[in-house]
C-alpha cells in the first residue's frame, strides 16, 4: 500500500478513513478540528497532523473527502497548504461531492507541479462507508486510477472510471438530484393519497411492488417517515449543493432541463426554510406543511 494522507474525518471521511487504518496502511489524518484527528489517531494507530502540509509531506496518495469543492481547492495555497510539502509524483484523490469546473481547475494547477488528479466522489452514504462498500466514481486519467485503485478498494465495492476529470463529479450531481426528485415526487403523491382517504403506508406497499418504486419510496419513506424518525444522515443542504450543481451542469451543456431546475429551486426554499442541520429527508415536512398533512396520517402542524 502508498503512503496515505487522509483529509476530511466528517460523518462518512471517518469510517472511510478507518478501513485504511485497518488495513494497515501507513496513514496519516487531519481535520479542520484537529481535536477530531487527534481522537481518530489514538483510537485506530494512525498518524494526526496540524497543518494540510504536515499532512502530505512525502504522502504518495492524498485523499480529501469535504463538503463542498472550493474547501478542498483552499487547502492547496500557503505556508500550511498541500502545495507547500506534496511531492512530484503523487495523487490527489478527492472524493468530495464536487462541481466539475473546480475539479479541472485544481488538477490543472496541480499538474502543473507534476502531481496527479482525480474527482471520485462516493455514493453508498454512512452505512455505506463503515460496510465498505461505496460506489466511487471517478474522473481523471485512467493509468492514475490503476495506481491508486488499492486505496479506493479499502472503501468502495465498487469503483467506476467515469472519464476526464470532473465526470465523476457531474454523474454524482445528476444521481443526488434524481434522489431529489424521488423524495420531492414521492412525498407529493402520498399527502395528496393521504387527503384522499388512502393511508401511506398502504399506498407504499403497492408503489413498492408496482412502477413507480425507487430507493426513497422502498427504503427512505417506510425507515425514515413513516417512522417520523429522520435521522440526520445526510444533510439537506448537501443535497440542495449537489442538485444545483446537476441543473448548472444541464444549463452548461444547453439541455432543456425544467424539472432538474425545479427541483434545484425547491431544494433551496426547503434548506432555506429548514437550516444548515436538517437532514435531506427531513425536505418532505416542507411538502406536509404545503399540502396540510402528513404522511402516515394526522395533519401537518
Amino acid at each position: 500500500m502508498p503512503r496515505v494522507a487522509f483529509l476530511g474525518l466528517g460523518a462518512i471521511g471517518t469510517p472511510m478513513a478507518r478501513h485504511l487504518a485497518a488495513a494497515d496502511t501507513d496513514l496519516v489524518v487531519w481535520n479542520r478540528t484537529t481535536a477530531r484527528a487527534a481522537a481518530f489517531a489514538a483510537d485506530t494507530g494512525a498518524r494526526h497532523a496540524v497543518t494540510p502540509a504536515d499532512a502530505a509531506r512525502d504522502r504518495d496518495v492524498i485523499v480529501t473527502c469535504l463538503p463542498i469543492s472550493r474547501h478542498v481547492e483552499a487547502l492547496l495555497d500557503g505556508p500550511d497548504g498541500l502545495l507547500a510539502t506534496l511531492p512530484a509524483g503523487a495523487v490527489l484523490v478527492d472524493c468530495t461531492s464536487g462541481d466539475p469546473a473546480t475539479s479541472r481547475r485544481i488538477a490543472a494547477r496541480l499538474a502543473e507541479r507534476g502531481i496527479a488528479f482525480l474527482d471520485a466522489p462516493v455514493s453508498g452514504g454512512v452505512a455505506g462507508a463503515v460496510a465498505a462498500t461505496l460506489t466511487v466514481m471517478v474522473g481523471g486519467d485512467p493509468d492514475v486510477l490503476a495506481r491508486v485503485r488499492p486505496v479506493l478498494e479499502r472503501f468502495g465495492s465498487r469503483i467506476v472510471h467515469c472519464g476526464a476529470v470532473g465526470a465523476g463529479d457531474a454523474l454524482k450531481a445528476v444521481n443526488n438530484a434524481l434522489l431529489a426528485m424521488h423524495i420531492w415526487g414521492t412525498a407529493e403523491g402520498l399527502v395528496a393519497l393521504e387527503k384522499a382517504g388512502v393511508r401511506a403506508d398502504v399506498a407504499l406497499d403497492v408503489i413498492n411492488t408496482s412502477s413507480g418504486r425507487s430507493n426513497a419510496s422502498m427504503n427512505l419513506f417506510p425507515e425514515r417517515v413513516l417512522t417520523r424518525a429522520f435521522p440526520r444522515t445526510f444533510r439537506l443542504a448537501l443535497l440542495d449543493k449537489d442538485v444545483g450543481i446537476a441543473a448548472d451542469l444541464a444549463r452548461e451543456q444547453q439541455v432543456p432541463s425544467p424539472l432538474l431546475q425545479l427541483t434545484a429551486e425547491l431544494f433551496r426554499l426547503a434548506h432555506g426554510e429548514l437550516g444548515e442541520e436538517a437532514d435531506h429527508v427531513e425536505a418532505v415536512q416542507v411538502v406536509e406543511r404545503q399540502g396540510g398533512a402528513t404522511v402516515g396520517g394526522g395533519q401537518a402542524s
